[in-house]
């Protein structure tokens, strides 16, 4: 959410963003009942001055001229009531479409429509190149019995899956390796809640733009979390942090994750690449609000996940995105897309974004500066890993000719010393 001041002072601004990121809202709407509001509040801010000091003067004057004012305070009340409920539904259209106003992209950010405007700043490791026939990560996981999608359909329908036995260990060593990492550096360890009210949802900024993308628990209004940034960043709403040495926090939350994947009927139905249920790590830091703190911050999270590729010896390459592949709140955003050889190309599997007070303003989080004035904080993420989507280029980058795959050596000691994952004999 942007401060409707700076609305009301850069509305051009707001438009061209608006259709930068490809998000309608009618800004002069917005900015019409916002004037209408301010007309209407101040309308009533006299009347109930007027009321009051009358409601007081009353007792004090003679029965005869008591009735007067009596009746003058009546009908006073009753304005009072009539421009209060012209009042409840223009606040009411008036937030609906403050949270719907996106965040201004910083001037870096490239212009474009889709993930193929993206533009890459570098790439980082080589392609390998077999001398066998690969196979994809669906056919070696499923002859080394790591995963098994048909059940995983018969169970809880399209784009779900069953992970096993060193499938499953697989995935809880890269969590327990990257969880291990980022604690060194200064992060600290949250396992959150993924059932959320919707309070957060709007505070993060996932509602009510993409709320489609979200399961709904009717009975209980509740949301399963499609990010853990969600539950990371709201366990500071509504708080204000008293001086600039609580901050930065630095969070990494490990967490189921659900999306619904609206929209995309048909695309990318093989596999593990997008599905409806994944376990992430994300990295979440509130600092305060200060534009170089919060490139430094954005850089520190981008060069940790590019790490944890590297540890892991996946090629990779580093986008900046462009406008309309941002989100709401994004006013920056990196992609890191690793090589995945069955589909030829490099894939998204982390993102890195920065928000300045889009998210701080909505789920009210501030803090005092050094003057002693309450400002808003500023807010980041990334990605640390998610899987299965990981487990793509690592199973596929990591075979042999015979359908084994080679452990990658710094997971070897969260897989209790095993280098390589072969077929089991019946």
């Amino acid at each position: 959410m942007l401060d409707i001041k700076y609305i009301r002072e850069n509305s051009e601004l707001i438009k061209k963003a608006a259709t930068d990121k490809l998000m309608e809202v009618d800004v002069d709407r917005l900015l019409d009942i916002d004037k209408n509001i301010r007309e209407i509040t101040s309308k009533l801010d006299l009347l109930k001055e007027q009321r009051n000091k009358l409601s007081k003067l009353i007792p004090t004057l003679s029965q005869e001229e008591r009735q007067d004012k009596v009746n003058e305070v009546k009908n006073l009340k009753n304005e009072i009531s009539t421009l209060e409920e012209t009042l409840t539904p223009l606040k009411l259209e008036y937030k609906d479409l403050m949270y719907r106003v996106p965040s201004v992209p910083l001037d870096e950010v490239p212009i474009g429509k889709t993930d193929e405007d993206n533009v890459e700043i570098k790439r980082v490791g080589e392609i390998p190149k077999f001398d066998f026939e690969i196979k994809d990560h669906v056919d070696l996981a499923e002859n080394l019995d790591l995963i098994d999608i048909p059940r995983g359909v018969k169970v809880a329908g399209s784009r779900s899956y069953f992970l096993k036995n060193e499938g499953a260990l697989l995935e809880m060593a890269i969590c327990r390796y990257v969880i291990d990492k980022l604690v060194k550096k200064g992060f600290t360890p949250m396992v959150v809640p993924t059932l959320v009210k919707d309070t957060p949802m709007f505070g993060t900024g996932y509602f009510p733009i993409g709320k489609e993308q979200s399961y709904e628990i009717t009975e209980d209004n509740l949301y399963l979390v499609g990010t853990s940034e969600v539950s990371l960043v709201s366990y500071h709403s509504d708080e204000t942090f008293e001086n600039t040495n609580e901050l930065p926090k630095m969070y990494c939350g490990y967490s189921s994750c659900f999306r619904r994947e609206a929209g995309t009927y048909g695309k990318d139905t093989r596999g593990l690449y997008r599905v409806h249920q994944f376990t992430k790590i994300e990295q979440v830091i509130i600092c305060e609000a200060d534009f170089d703190k919060q490139t430094e911050l954005h850089n520190f999270l981008l060069n940790n996940a590019e790490e944890i590729l590297q540890d892991l010896k996946i090629p990779y390459r580093v986008v900046k995105v462009c406008t309309g592949d941002m989100g709401i709140g994004q006013v920056r955003k990196h992609d890191i897309e690793a090589w995945m050889p069955s589909r030829g190309k490099y894939s998204e599997t982390h993102s890195c974004s920065s928000f300045n007070d889009f998210q701080a303003r909505r789920s009210n989080i501030k803090y005092k500066d050094k003057d002693g004035n309450t400002k808003y904080c500023f807010t980041l993420n990334n990605t640390a890993i998610a899987s299965p989507r990981i487990l793509i280029p690592l199973l596929e980058l990591n075979q042999n000719k015979d359908g084994s795959i080679n452990i990658p050596e710094v997971l070897v000691p969260y897989m209790n010393g095993m280098t390589k994952i072969e077929k089991k004999n019946k």
